[in-house]
Protein backbone atom coordinates (compact mmCIF):
# COMPACT_ATOMS: atom_id res chain seq x y z
CA UNK A 1 0.00 0.00 0.00
CA UNK A 2 1.28 3.74 -0.36
CA UNK A 3 2.94 5.27 2.04
CA UNK A 4 1.80 8.78 3.28
CA UNK A 5 4.21 11.94 4.39
CA UNK A 6 2.06 14.44 5.83
CA UNK A 7 3.52 18.28 6.45
CA UNK A 8 4.72 18.74 9.71
CA UNK A 9 4.14 21.23 12.48
CA UNK A 10 5.43 23.74 10.06
CA UNK A 11 2.59 23.19 7.39
CA UNK A 12 -0.44 22.03 10.01
CA UNK A 13 -0.29 26.05 10.86
CA UNK A 14 -0.77 27.02 7.22
CA UNK A 15 -4.59 27.99 8.11
CA UNK A 16 -3.61 30.17 10.61
CA UNK A 17 -0.16 31.71 8.29
CA UNK A 18 -3.04 32.71 5.37
CA UNK A 19 -6.23 33.84 7.64
CA UNK A 20 -4.87 37.15 7.70
CA UNK A 21 -4.39 38.04 4.10
CA UNK A 22 -7.37 35.81 2.99
CA UNK A 23 -10.16 36.67 5.24
CA UNK A 24 -11.77 39.36 4.25
CA UNK A 25 -12.97 37.38 1.13
CA UNK A 26 -14.10 34.94 0.66
CA UNK A 27 -13.94 33.76 4.16
CA UNK A 28 -14.43 35.68 8.02
CA UNK A 29 -11.68 35.24 10.43
CA UNK A 30 -14.20 33.10 12.49
CA UNK A 31 -14.89 30.67 9.70
CA UNK A 32 -11.26 30.30 8.82
CA UNK A 33 -10.30 30.06 12.82
CA UNK A 34 -12.96 27.07 12.91
CA UNK A 35 -11.23 25.55 9.86
CA UNK A 36 -8.46 25.56 11.72
CA UNK A 37 -9.89 23.83 14.86
CA UNK A 38 -11.44 21.56 12.33
CA UNK A 39 -8.37 20.62 10.55
CA UNK A 40 -6.68 19.72 13.59
CA UNK A 41 -9.59 17.66 15.08
CA UNK A 42 -10.35 15.55 11.90
CA UNK A 43 -6.25 14.54 11.96
CA UNK A 44 -6.86 13.38 15.16
CA UNK A 45 -10.08 11.26 14.34
CA UNK A 46 -10.20 7.76 13.15
CA UNK A 47 -13.95 8.52 12.52
CA UNK A 48 -14.37 7.60 8.63
CA UNK A 49 -12.17 4.29 9.17
CA UNK A 50 -14.53 3.15 12.04
CA UNK A 51 -17.74 4.12 9.74
CA UNK A 52 -16.21 2.08 6.89
CA UNK A 53 -15.35 -0.78 9.10
CA UNK A 54 -18.97 -0.57 10.88
CA UNK A 55 -20.34 -0.38 7.20
CA UNK A 56 -19.05 -3.82 5.66
CA UNK A 57 -18.54 -5.44 9.05
CA UNK A 58 -22.01 -5.32 9.86
CA UNK A 59 -23.67 -4.99 6.42
CA UNK A 60 -20.85 -6.25 3.91
CA UNK A 61 -21.94 -6.37 -0.05
CA UNK A 62 -24.72 -4.30 -1.01
CA UNK A 63 -25.84 -5.35 -4.51
CA UNK A 64 -28.69 -3.12 -5.71
CA UNK A 65 -31.81 -4.49 -5.18
CA UNK A 66 -31.00 -7.25 -2.43
CA UNK A 67 -31.60 -7.52 1.03
CA UNK A 68 -28.41 -6.03 2.14
CA UNK A 69 -29.08 -3.11 -0.34
CA UNK A 70 -32.58 -2.21 2.30
CA UNK A 71 -30.51 -2.97 5.73
CA UNK A 72 -27.16 -0.49 4.82
CA UNK A 73 -30.87 1.91 4.04
CA UNK A 74 -31.33 1.04 7.64
CA UNK A 75 -28.07 1.71 9.02
CA UNK A 76 -27.52 4.73 7.17
CA UNK A 77 -30.49 6.01 8.99
CA UNK A 78 -29.38 4.76 12.12
CA UNK A 79 -25.84 6.25 11.72
CA UNK A 80 -26.65 10.19 10.64
CA UNK A 81 -29.36 10.23 13.42
CA UNK A 82 -26.65 8.81 16.08
CA UNK A 83 -23.98 11.45 14.32
CA UNK A 84 -26.81 14.14 15.17
CA UNK A 85 -27.58 15.82 11.75
CA UNK A 86 -30.72 17.65 11.95
CA UNK A 87 -32.86 15.98 9.32
CA UNK A 88 -32.29 12.99 8.46
CA UNK A 89 -34.37 10.93 5.68
CA UNK A 90 -34.83 8.66 2.46
CA UNK A 91 -36.26 9.19 -0.87
CA UNK A 92 -37.45 5.72 -3.32
CA UNK A 93 -35.80 5.19 -5.68
CA UNK A 94 -36.60 2.34 -8.56
CA UNK A 95 -33.30 -0.18 -9.30
CA UNK A 96 -33.42 -3.11 -11.31
CA UNK A 97 -32.42 -6.55 -8.95
CA UNK A 98 -30.08 -8.72 -10.78
CA UNK A 99 -28.71 -11.40 -9.66
CA UNK A 100 -25.41 -13.67 -9.73
CA UNK A 101 -25.54 -17.67 -8.98
CA UNK A 102 -22.94 -19.63 -10.66
CA UNK A 103 -19.42 -18.47 -12.70
CA UNK A 104 -17.31 -21.27 -14.33
CA UNK A 105 -15.35 -21.55 -17.16
CA UNK A 106 -12.93 -24.02 -17.85
CA UNK A 107 -10.66 -25.22 -21.37
CA UNK A 108 -11.73 -28.42 -22.79
CA UNK A 109 -9.26 -28.59 -24.92
CA UNK A 110 -6.57 -28.53 -26.12
CA UNK A 111 -5.23 -27.74 -22.85
CA UNK A 112 -7.76 -28.63 -20.13
CA UNK A 113 -7.82 -26.43 -17.06
CA UNK A 114 -9.99 -23.93 -15.06
CA UNK A 115 -10.57 -19.85 -15.47
CA UNK A 116 -11.27 -17.94 -13.11
CA UNK A 117 -14.13 -15.41 -14.54
CA UNK A 118 -17.45 -13.29 -12.98
CA UNK A 119 -20.36 -12.79 -14.57
CA UNK A 120 -20.87 -9.04 -15.45
CA UNK A 121 -23.57 -7.30 -14.07
CA UNK A 122 -27.11 -7.90 -16.08
CA UNK A 123 -25.89 -11.01 -18.05
CA UNK A 124 -28.01 -13.30 -19.25
CA UNK A 125 -27.23 -16.94 -18.29
CA UNK A 126 -25.92 -19.76 -20.46
CA UNK A 127 -28.10 -22.69 -21.20
CA UNK A 128 -28.25 -24.89 -17.65
CA UNK A 129 -25.51 -27.04 -19.03
CA UNK A 130 -23.40 -24.53 -20.36
CA UNK A 131 -22.03 -23.87 -23.70
CA UNK A 132 -18.85 -25.13 -25.35
CA UNK A 133 -17.28 -22.56 -27.97
CA UNK A 134 -13.65 -21.72 -29.51
CA UNK A 135 -12.50 -18.47 -28.69
CA UNK A 136 -11.42 -15.84 -31.12
CA UNK A 137 -8.75 -12.99 -29.45
CA UNK A 138 -9.43 -9.60 -29.84
CA UNK A 139 -6.84 -7.04 -28.62
CA UNK A 140 -9.09 -4.77 -28.47
CA UNK A 141 -12.90 -3.07 -28.54
CA UNK A 142 -12.03 -1.69 -31.41
CA UNK A 143 -11.34 -4.58 -32.65
CA UNK A 144 -13.68 -6.75 -32.40
CA UNK A 145 -16.09 -3.75 -34.27
CA UNK A 146 -14.03 -3.93 -36.84
CA UNK A 147 -14.74 -7.52 -37.72
CA UNK A 148 -16.96 -8.89 -40.29
CA UNK A 149 -20.43 -10.09 -39.75
CA UNK A 150 -20.96 -13.33 -39.07
CA UNK A 151 -17.72 -13.80 -38.46
CA UNK A 152 -17.86 -15.00 -34.87
CA UNK A 153 -21.06 -17.16 -35.77
CA UNK A 154 -20.74 -20.09 -33.03
CA UNK A 155 -18.21 -18.73 -31.05
CA UNK A 156 -16.71 -16.84 -27.89
CA UNK A 157 -15.12 -13.36 -28.29
CA UNK A 158 -12.73 -12.79 -26.32
CA UNK A 159 -11.85 -8.93 -26.08
CA UNK A 160 -7.63 -9.21 -24.41
CA UNK A 161 -7.39 -4.30 -23.76
CA UNK A 162 -4.70 -4.24 -20.97
CA UNK A 163 -5.80 -1.31 -18.62
CA UNK A 164 -3.43 1.01 -18.06
CA UNK A 165 -2.60 2.72 -14.24
CA UNK A 166 -2.74 6.14 -13.51
CA UNK A 167 -3.45 7.91 -10.24
CA UNK A 168 -6.08 10.01 -11.51
CA UNK A 169 -7.65 6.73 -13.16
CA UNK A 170 -7.58 7.41 -16.80
CA UNK A 171 -6.44 4.22 -18.43
CA UNK A 172 -10.43 3.31 -17.11
CA UNK A 173 -12.31 4.97 -19.91
CA UNK A 174 -10.46 3.27 -23.03
CA UNK A 175 -10.93 -0.52 -22.02
CA UNK A 176 -14.60 0.24 -19.83
CA UNK A 177 -16.18 0.44 -23.09
CA UNK A 178 -15.68 -3.14 -24.15
CA UNK A 179 -17.31 -3.74 -20.41
CA UNK A 180 -20.36 -1.94 -21.14
CA UNK A 181 -20.46 -2.59 -25.05
CA UNK A 182 -18.61 -5.42 -25.81
CA UNK A 183 -21.41 -8.33 -25.31
CA UNK A 184 -23.91 -6.79 -28.23
CA UNK A 185 -20.96 -6.28 -30.76
CA UNK A 186 -20.12 -9.35 -30.24
CA UNK A 187 -23.90 -10.94 -30.80
CA UNK A 188 -23.83 -8.51 -33.51
CA UNK A 189 -20.83 -10.80 -34.91
CA UNK A 190 -22.60 -14.32 -35.00
CA UNK A 191 -21.09 -14.91 -31.23
CA UNK A 192 -22.54 -16.85 -28.50
CA UNK A 193 -20.81 -15.38 -25.89
CA UNK A 194 -18.27 -12.60 -24.57
CA UNK A 195 -14.72 -12.79 -22.21
CA UNK A 196 -13.28 -9.50 -21.35
CA UNK A 197 -9.99 -9.31 -19.95
CA UNK A 198 -11.39 -7.91 -16.41
CA UNK A 199 -11.20 -3.31 -16.36
CA UNK A 200 -8.23 -3.84 -13.88
CA UNK A 201 -4.68 -2.91 -13.31
CA UNK A 202 -3.47 -5.96 -11.04
CA UNK A 203 -2.29 -9.25 -11.74
CA UNK A 204 -4.04 -11.06 -9.15
CA UNK A 205 -6.51 -13.58 -9.96
CA UNK A 206 -9.17 -12.16 -8.83
CA UNK A 207 -12.09 -11.20 -11.54
CA UNK A 208 -13.47 -7.71 -12.25
CA UNK A 209 -17.49 -7.52 -12.56
CA UNK A 210 -18.89 -4.31 -13.50
CA UNK A 211 -22.38 -3.49 -15.37
CA UNK A 212 -23.08 -3.87 -19.31
CA UNK A 213 -25.83 -2.93 -21.29
CA UNK A 214 -27.68 -5.15 -24.08
CA UNK A 215 -28.55 -2.69 -26.96
CA UNK A 216 -32.02 -2.82 -28.23
CA UNK A 217 -32.30 -5.21 -31.14
CA UNK A 218 -29.42 -7.36 -30.75
CA UNK A 219 -29.42 -11.02 -29.50
CA UNK A 220 -28.42 -11.19 -26.01
CA UNK A 221 -25.62 -13.27 -25.18
CA UNK A 222 -23.67 -13.78 -21.77
CA UNK A 223 -20.51 -12.20 -20.74
CA UNK A 224 -18.24 -12.44 -18.01
CA UNK A 225 -14.71 -10.95 -17.35
CA UNK A 226 -11.75 -12.87 -16.45
CA UNK A 227 -8.70 -12.54 -14.29
CA UNK A 228 -5.55 -10.73 -15.90
CA UNK A 229 -3.61 -14.18 -15.59
CA UNK A 230 -6.12 -16.24 -16.87
CA UNK A 231 -6.32 -13.57 -20.37
CA UNK A 232 -2.75 -14.03 -20.22
CA UNK A 233 -3.06 -17.70 -19.97
CA UNK A 234 -5.77 -17.63 -23.20
CA UNK A 235 -3.37 -15.63 -24.93
CA UNK A 236 -0.31 -18.11 -24.53
CA UNK A 237 -2.54 -20.74 -25.78
CA UNK A 238 -3.52 -18.84 -29.05
CA UNK A 239 -0.16 -18.62 -29.74
CA UNK A 240 0.48 -22.67 -29.71
CA UNK A 241 -2.76 -23.58 -30.64
CA UNK A 242 -5.62 -21.81 -33.01
CA UNK A 243 -8.50 -23.70 -32.04
CA UNK A 244 -9.40 -23.08 -28.00
CA UNK A 245 -12.42 -24.37 -27.05
CA UNK A 246 -13.75 -23.18 -23.42
CA UNK A 247 -16.68 -24.47 -21.53
CA UNK A 248 -18.65 -21.26 -19.85
CA UNK A 249 -21.40 -21.59 -17.48
CA UNK A 250 -23.09 -18.19 -16.19
CA UNK A 251 -26.20 -18.47 -14.45
CA UNK A 252 -27.96 -15.23 -13.12
CA UNK A 253 -31.59 -14.24 -12.57
CA UNK A 254 -32.80 -10.94 -13.04
CA UNK A 255 -36.17 -10.06 -10.84
CA UNK A 256 -38.73 -7.60 -10.95
CA UNK A 257 -37.77 -3.62 -10.03
CA UNK A 258 -37.14 -3.28 -6.55
CA UNK A 259 -37.25 0.16 -4.11
CA UNK A 260 -34.22 1.28 -2.56
CA UNK A 261 -33.53 4.66 -1.38
CA UNK A 262 -30.94 8.05 -1.56
CA UNK A 263 -30.50 8.31 2.41
CA UNK A 264 -30.16 11.89 3.43
CA UNK A 265 -28.67 13.78 6.13
CA UNK A 266 -28.92 17.50 6.84
CA UNK A 267 -26.40 19.90 9.23
CA UNK A 268 -29.17 22.87 9.11
CA UNK A 269 -27.40 26.41 7.94
CA UNK A 270 -28.34 29.43 9.45
CA UNK A 271 -28.43 32.93 7.50
CA UNK A 272 -28.31 31.10 4.49
CA UNK A 273 -30.66 27.68 5.23
CA UNK A 274 -31.87 27.18 1.94
CA UNK A 275 -28.49 26.98 0.07
CA UNK A 276 -27.13 23.45 0.03
CA UNK A 277 -23.71 22.84 -0.31
CA UNK A 278 -24.10 18.63 -1.33
CA UNK A 279 -21.54 16.22 -0.13
CA UNK A 280 -21.99 12.56 -1.42
CA UNK A 281 -20.79 8.70 -2.10
CA UNK A 282 -22.48 5.98 -3.03
CA UNK A 283 -23.97 3.54 -0.81
CA UNK A 284 -24.73 0.42 -2.74
CA UNK A 285 -21.54 -2.28 -4.10
CA UNK A 286 -21.15 -5.05 -5.73
CA UNK A 287 -21.62 -8.30 -4.43
CA UNK A 288 -17.82 -9.87 -4.56
CA UNK A 289 -16.65 -8.06 -1.88
CA UNK A 290 -17.50 -5.99 1.17
CA UNK A 291 -17.34 -2.92 -0.95
CA UNK A 292 -14.71 -0.78 1.13
CA UNK A 293 -12.81 0.90 -1.22
CA UNK A 294 -16.16 1.54 -4.04
CA UNK A 295 -17.50 2.92 -1.94
CA UNK A 296 -17.66 2.17 1.33
CA UNK A 297 -14.52 4.47 1.72
CA UNK A 298 -16.76 7.51 0.53
CA UNK A 299 -19.46 6.87 2.80
CA UNK A 300 -16.84 6.88 5.59
CA UNK A 301 -15.23 10.12 4.25
CA UNK A 302 -18.68 12.31 3.52
CA UNK A 303 -20.10 10.76 7.16
CA UNK A 304 -17.11 11.50 9.06
CA UNK A 305 -16.58 15.21 7.48
CA UNK A 306 -19.91 15.65 8.90
CA UNK A 307 -19.39 14.83 12.20
CA UNK A 308 -16.42 16.71 12.61
CA UNK A 309 -18.96 19.84 12.40
CA UNK A 310 -21.20 18.37 14.15
CA UNK A 311 -19.06 17.32 17.41
CA UNK A 312 -17.60 21.02 16.66
CA UNK A 313 -20.79 22.17 17.65
CA UNK A 314 -20.73 24.51 14.88
CA UNK A 315 -23.62 25.78 12.49
CA UNK A 316 -22.79 26.97 8.82
CA UNK A 317 -24.42 29.53 6.84
CA UNK A 318 -25.93 27.41 4.36
CA UNK A 319 -26.90 23.54 5.10
CA UNK A 320 -24.51 21.08 4.38
CA UNK A 321 -26.58 17.92 3.16
CA UNK A 322 -24.87 14.33 2.94
CA UNK A 323 -26.31 12.04 0.29
CA UNK A 324 -25.85 8.35 0.11
CA UNK A 325 -26.93 7.72 -3.16
CA UNK A 326 -28.85 4.28 -4.39
CA UNK A 327 -27.56 2.24 -7.41
CA UNK A 328 -24.51 3.85 -8.53
CA UNK A 329 -22.91 1.14 -10.32
CA UNK A 330 -25.93 0.06 -12.20
CA UNK A 331 -26.17 3.42 -14.00
CA UNK A 332 -26.13 6.48 -11.47
CA UNK A 333 -29.99 5.37 -11.11
CA UNK A 334 -29.68 7.21 -7.49
CA UNK A 335 -27.82 10.44 -8.33
CA UNK A 336 -30.67 10.58 -11.72
CA UNK A 337 -33.49 10.27 -9.22
CA UNK A 338 -31.99 13.16 -6.89
CA UNK A 339 -31.37 14.98 -9.52
CA UNK A 340 -35.81 14.64 -10.53
CA UNK A 341 -36.60 14.60 -7.26
CA UNK A 342 -34.77 18.48 -6.17
CA UNK A 343 -34.76 20.40 -9.82
CA UNK A 344 -37.24 23.02 -8.26
CA UNK A 345 -34.26 23.68 -5.61
CA UNK A 346 -31.11 22.97 -7.71
CA UNK A 347 -30.71 26.65 -8.48
CA UNK A 348 -30.04 26.91 -4.67
CA UNK A 349 -26.98 23.95 -4.74
CA UNK A 350 -24.18 26.10 -3.96
CA UNK A 351 -21.72 23.52 -4.48
CA UNK A 352 -21.08 19.46 -5.05
CA UNK A 353 -18.58 16.94 -4.23
CA UNK A 354 -18.54 13.20 -4.39
CA UNK A 355 -15.79 11.18 -2.76
CA UNK A 356 -15.97 7.63 -4.92
CA UNK A 357 -12.15 6.78 -5.62
CA UNK A 358 -11.53 4.58 -3.39
CA UNK A 359 -10.07 5.96 0.71
CA UNK A 360 -7.42 8.53 -0.58
CA UNK A 361 -5.02 10.43 -0.17
CA UNK A 362 -6.47 13.85 -1.68
CA UNK A 363 -3.87 15.06 -4.19
CA UNK A 364 -5.67 18.07 -6.13
CA UNK A 365 -9.10 20.25 -6.21
CA UNK A 366 -10.66 20.56 -9.06
CA UNK A 367 -13.88 22.86 -10.14
CA UNK A 368 -16.65 23.73 -12.12
CA UNK A 369 -17.29 27.39 -11.23
CA UNK A 370 -17.51 30.75 -12.62
CA UNK A 371 -14.11 32.31 -14.48
CA UNK A 372 -14.75 35.07 -11.23
CA UNK A 373 -14.69 32.64 -8.85
CA UNK A 374 -11.51 30.97 -9.95
CA UNK A 375 -9.67 32.88 -7.59
CA UNK A 376 -11.93 31.63 -4.76
CA UNK A 377 -10.97 28.23 -5.61
CA UNK A 378 -7.20 28.93 -5.57
CA UNK A 379 -7.37 30.40 -2.23
CA UNK A 380 -9.17 27.42 -0.96
CA UNK A 381 -6.60 24.96 -2.69
CA UNK A 382 -3.77 27.18 -0.82
CA UNK A 383 -5.76 26.43 2.52
CA UNK A 384 -5.87 23.08 2.03
CA UNK A 385 -1.99 22.74 0.11
CA UNK A 386 -0.86 22.02 4.00
CA UNK A 387 -2.34 18.66 3.30
CA UNK A 388 -0.73 17.86 0.31
CA UNK A 389 -3.69 19.56 -1.94
CA UNK A 390 -2.99 21.07 -5.19
CA UNK A 391 -4.78 23.35 -7.13
CA UNK A 392 -6.32 21.21 -10.47
CA UNK A 393 -8.48 22.31 -13.39
CA UNK A 394 -11.96 23.69 -14.08
CA UNK A 395 -13.61 21.21 -16.01
CA UNK A 396 -14.21 18.73 -12.94
CA UNK A 397 -17.63 16.70 -12.97
CA UNK A 398 -17.81 16.33 -9.15
CA UNK A 399 -17.69 12.45 -9.27
CA UNK A 400 -19.85 9.94 -10.92
CA UNK A 401 -23.29 10.45 -9.36
CA UNK A 402 -22.93 14.15 -8.97
CA UNK A 403 -22.25 14.25 -13.08
CA UNK A 404 -25.56 14.80 -13.41
CA UNK A 405 -25.70 18.28 -12.28
CA UNK A 406 -23.05 20.42 -14.37
CA UNK A 407 -25.48 20.25 -16.84
CA UNK A 408 -28.14 22.16 -15.06
CA UNK A 409 -25.62 24.47 -14.47
CA UNK A 410 -24.55 23.68 -10.79
CA UNK A 411 -20.60 24.20 -9.26
CA UNK A 412 -19.28 21.27 -8.82
CA UNK A 413 -15.90 20.08 -6.90
CA UNK A 414 -14.15 17.28 -7.76
CA UNK A 415 -11.47 16.31 -4.63
CA UNK A 416 -9.06 13.95 -6.19
CA UNK A 417 -8.36 11.13 -4.66
CA UNK A 418 -5.24 9.18 -5.43
CA UNK A 419 -6.12 5.82 -7.24
CA UNK A 420 -3.44 4.66 -7.96
CA UNK A 421 -4.20 0.98 -6.80
CA UNK A 422 -7.97 1.39 -6.88
CA UNK A 423 -7.79 -0.59 -9.76
CA UNK A 424 -5.97 -3.38 -8.40
CA UNK A 425 -9.69 -3.90 -6.23
CA UNK A 426 -12.23 -2.49 -8.01
CA UNK A 427 -15.58 -4.61 -8.37
CA UNK A 428 -13.50 -8.00 -7.07
CA UNK A 429 -13.69 -10.22 -3.73
CA UNK A 430 -10.81 -8.25 -2.54
CA UNK A 431 -12.19 -5.06 -1.89
CA UNK A 432 -12.37 -4.92 1.87
CA UNK A 433 -11.30 -3.53 4.81
CA UNK A 434 -7.41 -4.38 4.83
CA UNK A 435 -7.10 -2.13 1.22
CA UNK A 436 -8.12 0.88 3.00
CA UNK A 437 -5.07 2.80 4.81
CA UNK A 438 -5.81 4.54 7.93
CA UNK A 439 -3.66 7.39 7.29
CA UNK A 440 -4.91 7.57 3.56
CA UNK A 441 -8.68 7.98 4.86
CA UNK A 442 -8.06 10.04 7.53
CA UNK A 443 -6.86 13.03 5.49
CA UNK A 444 -9.80 12.42 2.58
CA UNK A 445 -12.05 13.00 5.52
CA UNK A 446 -10.30 16.26 6.63
CA UNK A 447 -9.91 17.96 3.26
CA UNK A 448 -13.63 16.95 3.08
CA UNK A 449 -14.29 18.92 6.49
CA UNK A 450 -12.44 21.33 5.37
CA UNK A 451 -13.99 21.74 2.32
CA UNK A 452 -17.90 21.52 3.32
CA UNK A 453 -17.28 23.95 6.10
CA UNK A 454 -15.46 27.07 4.30
CA UNK A 455 -17.73 26.19 1.11
CA UNK A 456 -20.65 26.71 3.70
CA UNK A 457 -19.51 30.03 4.88
CA UNK A 458 -18.02 31.38 1.56
CA UNK A 459 -19.51 34.68 0.40
CA UNK A 460 -18.33 34.00 -3.49
CA UNK A 461 -21.35 33.64 -6.03
CA UNK A 462 -20.14 30.76 -8.19
CA UNK A 463 -22.14 30.50 -11.11
CA UNK A 464 -22.75 30.57 -13.94
CA UNK A 465 -20.69 27.54 -14.52
CA UNK A 466 -19.12 26.65 -17.63
CA UNK A 467 -21.53 23.90 -19.01
CA UNK A 468 -19.74 20.98 -20.15
CA UNK A 469 -20.03 19.88 -23.73
CA UNK A 470 -20.98 17.15 -25.77
CA UNK A 471 -18.68 14.33 -25.47
CA UNK A 472 -16.32 16.06 -22.94
CA UNK A 473 -14.60 13.54 -20.79
CA UNK A 474 -16.06 13.41 -17.54
CA UNK A 475 -12.38 12.69 -16.51
CA UNK A 476 -10.07 15.50 -15.45
CA UNK A 477 -7.26 16.08 -17.92
CA UNK A 478 -3.89 14.76 -17.31
CA UNK A 479 -0.94 16.76 -15.50
CA UNK A 480 1.52 16.73 -17.75
CA UNK A 481 3.73 14.27 -15.78
CA UNK A 482 5.06 10.97 -15.89
CA UNK A 483 2.85 9.12 -12.81
CA UNK A 484 1.73 5.78 -14.24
Amino acid sequence: MRSLSFITKATLSGLALLSSSLYASPYSSATLDAAEALKQQALNSSDAYQIVEDLTTEIGPRLTGSDNDLRAVDWALARMTTLGFNNVYKEPVEVPHWVRRVNQAEVISPYPQPLVITALGNSISTPKAGLTAAIVRFADFDALKAAPEGSLTGKLAFIDHKMERYRDGRGYGPVVKARSQGASVAASKGAVGLLLRSVGTDSARFAHTGTMRYADGITKIPAAALSAPDADQLTRMLARHSDIQIKLDIQTEIHPPATSYNVIGEISGSSKADEIVLIGAHLDSWDEGTGALDDGAGVGIVLGAAKQIIDANLTPERTIRVVLFAAEEVGLIGAKAYRDAHKSELDKHYIAAEADFGAGPIYALHSRVSETALPQMDQLAALLAPLGVERGNNNSWGGPDMSVLPPLGVPVAGLALDGTDYFDYHHTPDDTLDKIPPKAIQQSMTVYTLFSWLMANSNTELRPIPLPKAGESRRAPPKPKADK
